[in-house]
């Protein structure tokens, strides 16, 4: 039985006024896919997530999310599944002169009727979720890097949303350190059966954790194939594709 898409992207063209920076993308995300957007620097990676996430309107094509289309709803329907989403930036993105609690509180206390009981429980399990418990009281400024990640994460997940994106989520962690990342993000997406859109180019994540994925190329101005990034890493029908993804292992065998 064929899945059917969570998203679907459709001749989707994305850019800055008139200069396009990709065209022509056509692709799919399945219901809890690990979907990575991939490809060279400058190819278009974050631009392409700022479409999907609401930031920048497409100068042609449409994205659909469960059939919906975002840009072409009205503000109640997008406000709607705004609140299904949780978004991550490189750098946390915390508040700094509120704690980790009040951080992952504030959407809450937005968007819900929960009390402020029912608020501080939940705020207790998503810090939990992501290895925090014991740190609702710190302040951005006394926590580490890598913490500051997990402090961002638990904030997206505060409304258990259906689906979650990430920009460059292991950008400045030592390896252990995104390994631990991960593996968290495979945890939190099996824990509220999210869907997971990632833009990154470490390829231990890609390939350890990817269940789907999309590949840019700057010079063309669009996609060269997509799928599973493990499959395309073998088997896809561009050597660009392939060589990107085999990387590590080129790289390897120079050294040797």
């Amino acid at each position: 039985m064929v899945q059917q898409a969570f998203i679907e992207v459709r001749d989707l063209t994305i850019g800055y006024g008139n200069r396009v920076v990709q065209e022509h993308l056509q692709f799919e995300v399945r219901k809890n896919d690990i979907f990575f957007i991939i490809g060279g620097s400058g190819c278009g990676k974050t631009t392409l997530l700022k479409h999907m996430i609401g930031l920048i309107e497409p100068s042609h094509g449409e994205v659909l999310y469960q059939g919906t289309n975002f840009y072409r709803s009205d503000e109640e329907t997008q406000l709607e599944l705004l609140k299904n989403w949780g978004i991550t930036f490189q750098t946390g993105a915390l508040f700094s002169s509120m704690t980790l609690a009040e951080n992952v509180a504030l959407p809450m206390q937005l968007y819900t009727d929960l009390s402020e009981k029912q608020i501080a429980e939940a705020v207790a399990y998503k810090l939990a979720l992501v290895g925090l418990g014991g740190f609702e009281d710190f302040y951005p400024a006394e926590i580490s890097g890598g913490m500051h990640k997990r402090a961002g994460l638990a904030r997206a997940i505060a409304l258990d949303p259906q689906l979650l994106f990430f920009d460059e989520p292991s950008a400045g962690l030592d390896p252990i350190s995104s390994l631990r990342l991960d593996q968290l993000i495979l945890q939190v997406c099996q824990a509220l059966d999210s869907t997971v859109i990632i833009v990154s180019h470490e390829l231990p994540s890609i390939l350890s954790i990817g269940t789907n994925s999309v590949f840019l190329d700057a010079q063309a101005k669009t996609m060269l194939d997509s799928g599973d990034p493990k499959h395309l890493a073998q088997h896809s029908r561009q050597d660009k594709v392939r060589q990107f993804l085999n990387r590590a292992e080129s790289q390897t065998e120079e050294k040797a």
